[in-house]
């Protein structure tokens, strides 16, 4: 058996090297031939990627990920199409290329990142995995949840995560796994399990859908890190540059103070630095294979950092404070490369 699942996986990370190969430098090509980018989202994460009423409309930090991709690539943020997808089906779609770019709350680790063939572009949102329950259990603490049985998504870090911490503290436990978060949701509310484990900002998240919000509470416990990211496939160095650098310019922008209110003022500035990065000055975007203008079109169009933010995860309901997901230069742990 072992021999077997050996072969099997070998064989198939072989076919992702191909897809990959086959691909490589394509993307961008595509991309402009096809006149939209095909963006990979949850089925349904407040904050991060769900639905905003209009047919085909999506909002959230993710989204707004892949409306500055599109601003950079084609020049206008509504030239993005959506596809929502399970935890388990993400990485198929990204690696055989049905979608261009995954913006889905995931998780960078070494596996994903060494053996999916897909590339992580950086971090868009650093998280750690905790545990909510119901306010009636009368707990304050997740070394109380021994015996209980939890809830979790298929296919996650999650499952994996739970399962470590329940071993590490000597803990008996039920897993009560499902594909899809609205089934994991659903079963808590109808109390098929005790707790609720996922990402800390989709307990958040999820607990504003539930019956009665406030009679549920998120344990103070953080078992994990979760540094949650876009991604694309590797072996296309050119479309994973511009992924990267769409992501670094949404971070570069807030750090320069410039926003999409201002930016046509800041076109006019004498700091080297903003010359350079709305593209004045240099070359960052003939060397992307971008329009020099491509920065000033994703701050127009979507904003910086601290706009989605706002927008998103800062404001009602959610009210997530920004702590580690400010600036470097603000006591956090996002830090843009330099735009030179």
């Amino acid at each position: 058996m072992r021999a077997t699942w050996a072969i099997a996986l070998s064989a198939g990370l072989v076919l992702v090297q191909i897809a990959s190969t086959a691909l490589a430098g394509e993307t961008l090509q595509k991309v402009r031939e096809r006149g939209h980018i095909r963006c990979g989202v949850s089925q349904g994460l407040p904050g991060f990627s769900s639905p905003s009423g209009d047919q085909g409309s999506w909002q959230g930090i993710d989204v707004d990920y892949c409306h500055a991709l599109a601003a950079a690539v084609l020049g206008d943020r509504s030239k993005v199409r959506f596809r929502p997808l399970s935890a388990k089906e993400r990485f198929t779609a990204l690696q055989s290329g049905e979608i261009d770019v995954l913006s889905r709350n995931t998780t960078w680790t070494a596996t994903r990142d060494t053996a999916l063939g897909i590339h992580f572009v950086g971090v868009i949102y650093y998280d750690g995995q905790g545990f909510m329950v119901p306010k009636s259990l009368g707990l304050d603490s997740a070394r109380q949840l021994g015996g209980a049985a939890v809830c979790s998504n298929a296919g996650t870090t999650t499952e994996l995560n739970m399962a470590d911490y329940f071993r590490a503290n000597g803990m008996d436990f039920e897993p009560v796994v499902f594909e899809n978060t609205d089934e994991v949701i659903a079963a808590y509310q109808a109390g098929r399990c005790d707790v609720y484990t996922t990402d800390r900002s989709g307990l958040y998240a999820q607990r504003i859908k539930l019956e009665d919000p406030d009679a549920h509470e998120v344990l103070p416990e953080v078992i994990s890190k979760e540094p949650l990211g876009p991604a694309v496939r590797q072996g296309d160095d050119e479309w994973f540059n511009i992924a990267k650098w769409t992501l670094f310019a949404l971070f570069q922008a807030e750090e320069l103070g410039i926003d999409s209110g201002n930016v046509e003022q800041h076109l006019d500035s004498e700091n080297p630095r903003v010359k350079r990065f709305l593209g004045v000055d240099g070359s960052i975007g003939e060397n992307l294979g971008l329009n020099d203008r491509w920065a000033y079109r994703i701050v127009k169009q979507v904003g910086n950092y601290a706009q989605m933010y706002e927008r998103h995860l800062a404001s009602e309901p959610l009210a997530i404070p920004r702590g580690q997901n400010k600036l470097w230069n603000d006591g956090g742990l996002h830090y843009p490369p330099a735009f030179r």
